[in-house]
């Protein structure tokens, strides 16, 4: 992110805004904004994961909530054994979605366009359906979750400690991000996008690029996941559920594809304006549509992505007046 720009700015502002969250959730007595704000993080992180693969691999998965579904089971599962501590359940839930997503993805990265789509939407089902059958674990009904995760210097059952735990995952996966795109992994990865035979004719060993961001996203959004089952208190099938795939798409699409920051804009404009309808009919849904498709259609880029492209407006206009200063001066 460059200094002294429109984007660099409103991301800084949208941070200081987060950070002062639990200020105001104080202060106010609104223990519902500390609450929802958490929501909005646990979404923000999970749809970050999905930028990785969606936004610079273009790989469009609609199969992405099975890895939030995932690490919410691991919670929910453990917790129901007497396992709650925080640490053994991370290490699950990375160990699970890394696994699944191994396996899942070295079958649909062999395909691509329609048929991609069409396999994770079915690994997503399958599973969907394999928790749904699990009457020990809830079934169809979903599991309670009694026991929050214990990190020994703190716990998430703590609305608080999950606020600020949510909100510095979201940070380290927004930095890991704007490191790993910049780097080699990152440019081959973008490069699959626009031309995967053109990289393959170059040396580049695509599919283990692609697998690599592929298992990376599941994880980030297996943690996602882990953080959902403690701010709900819930594991559900409903978790793994295409549609809320199709949210995440949103929210990525909404906020910018393949911006850094993106997803976190997506997460909170989704979200807040969500909320804000449902205050005002019962058919915001009617409402809400609309909008994003207004947005998707004058900000091709996504919201974000229309501040970085006036960015660059400005730095187009700045240089030729800096050009025009200094023939001056010569």
């Amino acid at each position: 992110m460059m200094r002294n720009t429109i984007s660099s700015w409103f991301a800084g502002a949208v941070v200081a805004l987060l950070l002062a969250v639990p200020v105001y959730a104080s202060l106010a007595g609104e223990p519902f904004a500390l609450t929802f704000v958490s929501r909005v993080l646990v979404f923000a992180l999970a749809a970050i994961s999905l930028n990785l693969i969606l936004g610079f691999g273009g790989m469009v998965s609609f199969g992405h909530a099975l890895y939030l579904g995932l690490g919410a089971y691991v919670v929910g599962i453990l917790a129901q054994h007497g396992v709650s501590n925080g640490w053994i359940q991370l290490g699950v839930t990375l160990a699970v979605c890394a696994v699944v997503g191994l396996v899942t993805g070295a079958i649909s990265l062999r395909t691509s366009g329609i048929a991609f789509i069409m396999i994770t939407l079915a690994f997503a089902q399958m599973f969907y359906y394999l928790f749904v059958s699990l009457k020990q674990y809830g079934g169809d009904d979903g599991l309670s979750i009694s026991a929050r995760s214990e990190f020994g210097l703190f716990s998430l059952g703590s609305p608080l400690a999950l606020y600020y735990a949510a909100l510095v995952l979201v940070l380290l996966a927004l930095a890991f991000t704007h490191r790993l795109v910049d780097a080699r992994f990152g440019m081959v990865l973008r490069g699959c996008r626009i031309n995967e035979r053109r990289m393959n004719a170059m040396g580049f060993a695509t599919l283990r690029y692609k697998l690599t961001a592929y298992v990376l996203a599941s994880m980030l959004c297996g943690v996602a996941g882990l953080l959902y089952a403690n701010l709900t208190g819930f594991a559900s099938p409903a978790y793994l559920a295409w549609t809320l795939s199709g949210e995440l798409i949103v929210m990525v699409v909404l906020g910018g594809m393949a911006t850094v920051f993106g997803p976190l804009v997506g997460a909170i404009t989704l979200l807040v304006t969500e909320e804000i309808l449902k205050a005002l009919t019962d058919h915001w849904m009617a409402i809400l549509g609309p909008l994003i498709v207004l947005v998707v259609l004058t900000a091709r880029r996504g919201l974000y992505g229309y501040l970085l492209d006036l960015d660059a407006w400005r730095e187009r206009r700045r240089q030729p007046a800096v050009a025009r200063g200094q023939k001056a001066a010569s």
